[in-house]
């Protein structure tokens, strides 16, 4: 029987807000905000969610990961569309409940052979593995060794976020060495990352957002030093400091034509918080 393989991404790699050929599935998470609740993109867009946040304070915004059901039925889809194998590519098991929720629904679907991939990581890092893994399937690779590179991806890139207040993650339980700054929320203006593991931690502790933005750069700057790397941007609403750094970049390094930039997506911001802004690399082979 020849293999026909699908890619499933959640909505959290962001793929929503570019162009791209191929026929990627998303496990759509959900926004809470009040008693409304949005799929995401699908009821709510980026700049939507971030004008919310700013016109009314008093809403506080939750999320959770597509119901096992509608999992189920998109893995039916899946099989009447003729796939017999899919890879689904999740954001960090660190972060979300997605990848065991895959693993969980593929039981009712015996049919459909699912291979489940904790990215650990999200947004772009993820949409590029997705986005391989479809380039892959093109070539005729099989999944073992789309795995392999999804591997070498995962092991290869590195996010650094300056965030505007750590209200948001703090309060939704993300950030993983929080203690330090309970009581100091607002004041700070920390540098994050997400660790190998996919734990989101904090690298640095400044005061001013801006001095955070120079941080993000230094690092960048001192961490792809003589490496092939493809930078990227991404950020909640902060055109402003988007170009800013895109252009400190291009300052550094005249040859970069282009540096990919792409909004957080909804439910990623309910947790990251209006205005982060995050600087990345993917270490070419």
């Amino acid at each position: 029987m020849e293999n026909k393989i699908a890619v499933i991404a959640c909505s959290n790699a962001c793929l929503d807000y570019f162009d791209y050929d191929y026929d990627i599935k998303i496990f759509r998470s959900m926004l809470h905000l009040g008693d409304e609740d949005y799929l995401d993109y699908v009821d709510i867009s980026a700049d939507d969610f971030y004008d919310r946040l700013e016109k009314d304070k008093s809403v506080f915004p939750s999320s959770s990961f597509m119901p096992l059901g509608q999992m189920v039925e998109i893995y039916e889809d899946l099989v009447k569309e003729g796939y017999n194998k899919v890879i689904v590519i999740s954001i960090s098991k660190q972060l979300s409940g997605i990848y065991n929720a895959s693993l969980l629904a593929a039981k009712e679907v015996p049919k459909l052979e699912v291979t489940a991939f904790d990215s650990r990581t999200l947004a772009y890092p993820q949409a590029k593995m997705a986005l391989t893994a479809c380039e892959m399937i093109e070539k005729g690779k099989d999944v073992e060794e789309i795995i392999k590179e999804l591997e070498y991806i995962r092991d290869n890139n590195k996010m650094y976020f300056a965030v505007n207040t750590l209200t948001y993650l703090v309060k939704n339980g993300r950030l993983s060495n929080a203690s330090g700054f309970i009581g100091n929320t607002l004041r700070i203006k920390p540098v994050l990352t997400i660790t190998k593991e996919g734990k989101v931690e904090t690298v640095e502790k400044i005061r001013t957002f801006g001095k955070a933005v120079d941080h993000l750069l230094e690092r960048y700057f001192e961490e792809t030093k003589g490496k092939d790397v493809e930078p990227f941007v991404i950020h909640a609403n902060n055109p402003v400091t988007r170009d800013l750094i895109i252009s400190r970049l291009k300052e550094k390094d005249p040859s970069l034509k282009d540096v990919f930039s792409l909004p957080l997506t909804a439910v990623v911001g309910a947790h990251a918080g209006p205005k982060t802004t995050g600087l990345g690399y993917y270490i070419k082979k």
